[in-house]
């Protein structure tokens, strides 16, 4: 590192991560580092003709946001396909997948994704007759809003070969009526029965890849935790992901997961091949449950709506543990999917077998989406050192809060420890912020705001849902900057603003921390991005810059 700045940024509100309110400062850059931070005298000594400086006034300075869960050449296919969480009914989204397949005459498959029978009106699942009658010779495959299922229709089920001869997978179920027949909707494990369709044409990919490291550096987002697997699809590509960090055009960290299947030896070659600290393999990740609104996240006690069932694991309790403590033993981190209370506790049994066979070690395994806890549960995120891996946003699941399916399906003794995340943090447990996008948007400032509100988007209910599980500003920041950075072993390089660290760094174009009404998050916006040093984004009507 040079002892000249390169560039300074200045303004009166930089968040640091290290205090919980922003203060005045001053950040000089070198090359891919922080030279300094601190007062004008203190970064004086290293500014000389050649520094850029950069003056925000009261604009919040702070670390980049890392989403420590995406899923990101998934998010390539939605750019590519025909987007439905417009549609408020099953016709409606069959006839948006008509107009979308005759502007796209040459495609194999029509692909669509976000639809979401709890919208609609009667909030039934969809047939493929509906499909058939606007769709009836090309085959369709659409991925529900939370991708644990898909429709399609009776020329996809064709050529997929599923009819009524044809077994549920393990884990997964081909949804059928009364007579036995598919009714056109895939569950869980069955969607994996399609994934050689769920293929991104080569002469598409390089564009729809720039265009998502776009879309991050606009909205702060330097790092990212890409999850390749989903039900019994994994979805990634090593080779395009190489290419641009050959070629310095990797504007955005990938920290990347396989899939925990216990087959270790795939995961120990990535692990030795890619290590860089801007493509990295960072360990496996398992789906333990599905999620409440279809009723197969798997509950400690019967659903509120359906006292038949408690959900199910997707995989066996007892193959679950052998895994991660094979994978443990290996010193291999593990991140397993678990909405429902059932499942949370069985990941922490996961990792407590693990420790007890093998030893404790720091191995920050991470239990994704804790939607909801069983209160026996709570302190041992701290005592096994288990991260929570929490998307705010989903919590806003229903268009109005009185809509909210989360209502019905966990009932009031659940209710109070739905989506848990201020009772984790002031239990000791590391919390870390994503978005799952595409599951729902990619903007920080949308899971900020749940996070800090509890509020459904018609401003219900009042005070939030679950006040009690509100939290400040600085914990939410943190919660997408200091945490996800521990979260992949790099908190000795990013995550805060301090000198030595890695210049990953995000203006914002107001201080969140003084709003005057918290649906000014909505309309925040990224003035600068900057990763690894370098400019990333920039907004053309930047005012401040001077030299």
């Amino acid at each position: 590192m040079s002892n000249r700045a390169d560039f300074v940024l200045s303004s009166n509100t930089v968040f640091t991560g290290l205090d919980n309110e922003p203060k005045p400062a001053s950040i000089a850059i070198s090359g891919n580092q922080i030279l300094a931070i601190g007062d004008d005298q203190d970064v004086a000594p290293f500014i000389d003709s050649d520094t850029k400086t950069y003056q925000f006034n009261n604009q919040l300075i702070m670390a980049g946001f890392h989403d420590f869960h995406i899923h990101l050449m998934l998010s390539c296919m939605y750019e590519d396909g025909v987007i439905l969480d417009s549609a408020a009914s099953e016709e409606e989204a069959a006839e948006m997948v008509r107009e979308f397949a005759a502007s796209r005459p040459e495609d194999p498959w029509i692909l669509g994704y976000r639809w979401y029978h709890v919208h609609w009106k009667n909030k039934k699942l969809p047939h493929r007759y509906t499909l058939d009658r606007l769709i009836p010779d090309r085959p369709v495959f659409l991925f529900n809003s939370e991708c644990h299922g898909a429709w399609v229709n009776s020329k996809a089920l064709e050529m997929l070969h599923i009819n009524r001869d044809t077994p549920d997978p393990p884990f997964g179920e081909i949804h059928r009526d009364a007579n036995g027949e598919p009714t056109g909707f895939l569950y869980e494990a069955a969607m994996g029965l399609a994934k050689e369709v769920l293929e991104i044409p080569k002469s598409r990919r390089n564009k729809l890849f720039e265009s998502f490291l776009s879309k991050a550096a606009s909205y702060g987002i330097t790092s990212v935790s890409d999850f390749f697997p989903l039900p019994d699809i994994d979805l990634g590509d090593l080779e395009l992901y190489r290419q641009f960090e050959m070629n310095g055009k990797l504007t955005t960290r990938i920290n990347f997961l396989t899939a925990l299947n216990g087959n270790l030896d795939e995961p120990r070659r990535l692990r030795n091949t890619y290590k860089s600290d801007k493509l990295r393999f960072s360990g496996l990740k398992q789906f333990l449950d599905g999620v409440p609104i279809t009723h197969t996240a798997y509950l400690v006690d019967p659903y509120s709506d359906n006292p038949n069932t408690r959900g199910y694991t997707l995989i066996p309790s007892d193959v679950a543990k052998q895994w991660v403590t094979e994978a443990d033993q290996a010193g291999f981190r593990v991140r397993l999917h678990a909405c429902g209370d059932g499942a949370v506790r069985l990941g922490l049994d996961c990792v407590e077998a693990a420790f007890k066979e093998n030893g404790v070690r720091d191995a920050r395994h991470t239990i994704e989406h804790v939607e909801v806890i069983h209160p026996d549960d709570i302190d041992r995120f701290k005592k096994l050192g288990i991260i929570a891996s929490m998307q705010p946003e989903h919590m806003a699941v229903g268009e109005s809060f009185i809509d909210n399916p989360y209502h019905s399906r966990l009932g009031k003794e659940r209710d109070h420890l739905t989506w848990p995340i201020k009772t984790l943090l002031d239990n000791g447990a590391q919390v870390a912020f994503s978005t799952d996008y595409p599951i729902v948007q990619f903007n920080p400032m949308a899971e900020i705001y749940r996070a800090v509100t509890r509020l459904h988007d018609d401003g219900r209910p009042e005070g939030g849902w679950n006040p009690q599980e509100r939290i400040s500003m600085a914990e939410a920041l943190r919660a997408y900057t200091c945490c996800p950075a521990y979260g992949v072993f790099s908190e000795e390089k990013l995550g805060t603003l301090e000198r030595g660290k890695l210049a990953d760094i995000v203006v914002l174009d107001r201080n969140i921390f003084e709003l005057s009404s918290p649906e000014e998050l909505w309309d925040t916006k990224v003035k600068l991005t900057i990763m690894d040093g370098e400019v990333v984004y920039e907004d053309k009507k930047l005012a401040h810059l001077t030299s």
